[in-house]
């Protein structure tokens, strides 16, 4: 059975779903219970196992719960950086979240508490399933072994989660009982020391794993170490305890993320096309490695296992979506291309590309004479440009619903094109079964070519260099958008190169690296961690900020904080369920 036809129609007895961060967690009631006897068993067990690899998608299932604290990270790692605005119907639309993309963040947000206590409640899922592993024997479960360190792994997800958003959290294992987690302390462990014991985790979790498994979506060997090679680079990346300053880069480690994201060359590759990344037929495809499995008229309700994450997210148009997460004006500035086909590093953001202006009612797109990358169109929505295969309008500016905030502007990626029967008509807008990739073999190219540069002997740079343009070669060599009214053309000038050896740096090369990893993963979810691991997310976000406010007027008071606005402080309710034991990130005071 594929993992994405499972369904838990089922709550557990209070002891099995009970949340280490939360009191009111521990007060659900059970509408079903699992005794021993049935837990022993190779199917109770199983539903445990379903239940932590449902986590992936929200432990709240199909609620707002999950519109509101997306395990996607649209809100936390795009909104939160110069990729995206919060969009919807305005500022006050779900403002938690414009608070977030305004860093007017304290312990009191119900965003910060609700994320905290969402993915406790996954590690403590997995938690409960390892709990009864440990008394099973191979008799009982015959994947023994592999069970355990797919749970292992998922864990080791939730909690690097926990870590590059909350820094300074608390750990425990099935082994704890829980009524001890309010005594365990959330400054046990640095950040450094952390991210080692993760990813101790992942690295030995892999000898348990086989290579394959007969069930898309499970925790393979190359899932573990892949997932073992990013916990690596962050953690190569040494910050200072109270500034959260890159203060070393560990050289050794980066050695090691190298090693690792050589062990699945071969196995993945990038897909042929990027545009192959929103079909459904190539979501377990030869670039997927570690993937959240959706499903649609899978027998539950509301169209199904979809990504409920991103629910909030489908434009209006022929979506009738809520229209939030839309690409910034500076992130569309990034695209634009010099008379090489390579990145504007510096001068991207002196002049706007993609201007709407109007003819009357009819938005006309100006400053577009330069040249682009073919990933804004792949990307990014923009008026009067071809959506995906929709072939009865191009997106317009009404598919934005407050265009005065937000201008005219919206996200492509992660949804089937409109007309698609694989798109669900109606509510839930813009539902689909399309997979969410949390590692595709982009990243890892991405991965190992940063650890090769910041090595940094010449054999490292070339290497990197070929890395980078694996994938620059990709986006080159995929179908450009064409315009809607003429599709014999391409709908803008699109001149994407390699980037040639001459020149190639160590200084350059961190530049073509960070600006690509923005490139080809923006929207998801990933951007301000990556700007929080090289230590540049004060001075990239303040110099956003300071831009956007000549037309977000949201923006006017807007300021991040170096020393602070890196994590998201520990709520008010975790420090009450501690009983006082927790302490508080750098930069929020006291609580």
């Amino acid at each position: 059975m594929k993992l994405k036809y499972i369904t838990l129609s089922f709550v557990f007895a209070t002891a099995v779903l009970a949340s280490c961060n939360e009191s009111r967690f521990l007060d659900i009631k059970p509408q079903g219970t699992l005794n021993n006897g049935n837990l022993n068993s190779a199917e109770g067990v199983e539903l445990l196992i379903s239940a932590a690899y449902a986590g992936l998608t929200g432990p709240d299932g199909q609620t707002g719960s999950v519109w509101l604290h997306p395990m996607t990270n649209w809100s936390y790692g795009e909104v939160r950086a110069d990729n995206a605005y919060k969009g919807g119907g305005g500022v006050g639309d779900v403002s938690d979240i414009h608070k977030l993309e305004t860093f007017d963040v304290d312990a009191t947000l119900g965003d910060v508490d609700s994320k905290w206590f969402q993915l406790y409640s996954c590690v403590q899922r997995c938690n409960s399933a390892l709990k009864v592993l440990n008394i099973c024997s191979e008799d009982d479960v015959p994947e023994l072994k592999s069970r355990k360190a797919e749970m292992r792994v998922l864990r080791a997800h939730f909690y690097f989660e926990l870590s590059r958003l909350f820094n300074k959290i608390p750990y425990f294992d099935e082994n704890v009982d829980i009524n001890d987690y309010p005594k365990i302390s959330n400054d046990e462990y640095t950040r450094d020391e952390f991210l080692g014991m993760i990813a101790d985790e992942m690295m030995n979790s892999a000898t348990d794993l086989p290579e394959e498994q007969a069930d898309k979506g499970r925790v393979n060997r190359y899932v573990a170490w892949a997932y073992a090679a990013k916990v690596k680079l962050y953690k190569a990346y040494e910050q200072d305890e109270k500034t959260h300053e890159v203060i070393r880069i560990n050289k050794d480690l980066l050695r090691e993320v190298v090693e690792l994201c050589n062990k699945l060359e071969g196995r993945y590759d990038l897909l042929d096309d990027f545009q192959q990344l929103d079909l459904l037929e190539y979501e377990n495809g030869k670039e997927s490695i570690f993937a959240v499995q959706y499903s649609m008229n899978d027998g539950s309700p509301d169209a199904g296992r979809i990504n409920w994450s991103n629910l909030l997210n489908a434009p209006q148009g022929p979506y009738s979506g809520n229209g939030f997460f839309l690409p910034s004006q500076n992130l569309i500035n990034a695209y634009q291309t010099d008379e090489n086909g390579l990145p504007m590093f510096n001068t991207f953001n002196d002049h706007d590309y993609d201007v709407i202006v109007f003819d009357g009612d009819k938005p006309v797109n100006t400053q577009i004479d330069g040249t682009v990358d073919p990933r804004l169109d792949f990307i990014i929505g923009r008026p009067n440009i071809t959506w995906k295969t929709y072939s009865e309008s191009p997106c317009m500016n009404n598919w934005v619903r407050d265009q005065g905030t937000y201008g005219y502007h919206c996200c492509k990626r992660f949804f089937v094109s409109p007309e698609s029967p694989d798109m669900f008509k109606g509510w839930p807008w813009g539902a689909s079964g399309l997979n969410w990739q949390i590692i595709r073999y982009a990243d890892v190219l991405l991965w190992k070519a940063e650890a090769l540069i910041e090595i940094g002997d010449g054999t490292s740079l070339e290497e990197a260099r070929e890395c980078i343009n694996r994938i620059r070669r990709r986006a080159m060599h995929s179908t450009y958008v064409k315009s809607f009214n003429d599709p014999s053309k391409d709908a803008a000038n699109y001149l994407i190169n390699e980037y040639p050896a001459t020149e190639w740096t160590q200084e350059y090369a961190r530049e073509a690296l960070r600006f690509e990893t923005r490139l080809e993963k923006a929207m998801e979810g990933e951007r301000f961690f990556d700007l929080v691991r090289w230590g540049i997310a004060a001075e990239t976000m303040n110099s956003y900020i300071l831009k956007e406010k000549e037309n977000r007027v949201y923006y006017s008071t807007a300021k991040f904080t170096l020393g602070r606005d890196e994590y998201l402080p520990i709520s008010k309710p975790q420090y009450n369920f501690s009983q006082g034991n927790y302490v508080q990130n750098p930069g929020y005071g006291d609580f």
